[in-house]
């Protein structure tokens, strides 16, 4: 089995970590992660999300962040825009403060789309072509989020041409790269393989991450059964932050600094220095008043300390 010599993560913590969060994060604080983590090595972090305060209090502050954030050339910034709204709410100040990448969304379940949104998946994706035609037409690139392609709250398991159909309306509105998540962490090593072989048959593998909650433990073995797929991008959460809201009291995104320490482990390079991701993650989860939720983060942090 030939592996990936080297993965690139896309850090979602800033932005996919703490939009649930009860208590207000401050702007400062939300500055201060991304710098943290830009100065950890990670080239890709997911920063924040314009959507209605509304319906996301959390990220009432997007564009204050934005402005904000002290950019490091060879870093892509992205940002979640679930309508032209957001989007046109995302460049509305200077060029500077643009996000590289914009992140749109879609369900592979009907139902879970249906639930949540209150459309068919088609209509949904749909909906998200004029966002996607006016980030290209801005120099912006896109990237889709595909979401239970693995399983779902309300339908349960998620068969692959499921995966596939949704991946293939993302190509044809223009996205050019998608995330295959588990939202819901139930997924093990096979059926990941088969949503991601699902999605290989649209996009080429350069062009597909892993996206792997941790509800059930499994986010790491899954993780290696797409590296044996060559797929070398990854998603994953500083701290752990970000939990599932459909498994109450369970780890959701899987932490960055685990999956670091495996891929380091197995002579994988991803350009991060662990020793200060763990710095990061211990500075977000003081600001949040909780340990982080990183068995590798605990384990080197008290090796240090003893």
């Amino acid at each position: 089995m030939k592996l990936p010599a080297r993965v690139k993560i896309v850090d979602v913590g800033p932005r996919d970590g703490l939009q649930n969060e009860k208590q207000p994060v401050p702007a400062e604080v939300k500055i201060g992660l991304v710098q943290r983590l830009q100065d950890a090595g990670l080239a890709e972090i997911e920063v924040t999300s314009f959507v209605s305060p509304k319906w996301v209090p959390q990220m009432a502050d997007a564009a204050a962040v934005m402005h904000g954030i002290r950019r490091r050339a060879g870093v892509r910034y992205s940002v979640l825009t679930p309508n032209l709204q957001g989007f046109e709410a995302a460049v509305a100040g200077p060029r500077a403060e643009w996000p590289d990448e914009i992140v749109v969304f879609g369900a592979a379940s009907e139902a879970f789309s249906r639930r949540n949104i209150n459309c068919s998946i088609a209509e949904s994706i749909g909906r998200f072509a004029p966002v996607a035609d006016a980030a290209r037409a801005r120099g912006i690139a896109v990237r889709g989020a595909m979401s239970c392609t693995v399983g779902c709250p309300y339908e349960g398991e998620i068969a692959p041409g499921k995966v596939g159909y949704l991946a293939r309306l993302m190509k044809d509105i223009g996205v050019e790269r998608v995330d295959v998540a588990d939202t819901i962490g139930v997924g093990t090593p096979r059926a990941v393989q088969a949503a991601l072989e699902a999605t290989l048959a649209h996009y080429d593998v350069d062009h597909v991450s892993g996206h792997f909650h941790d509800t059930y433990g499994q986010a790491l073995s899954n993780t290696l059964a797409a590296l044996a797929l060559g797929v070398w991008n990854f998603q994953s959460s500083v701290a752990g932050l970000g939990g599932c809201p459909y498994a109450k009291g369970a780890t959701g995104n899987v932490a960055t600094e685990d999956v670091v320490y495996m891929l380091h482990g197995m002579g994988i390079e991803t350009g991060i220095d662990l020793d200060a991701l763990i710095d990061a993650g211990v500075y977000i989860s003081q600001a949040l008043g909780r340990e982080p939720h990183s068995r590798v983060s605990k384990a080197i942090r008290t090796k240090k300390e003893s």
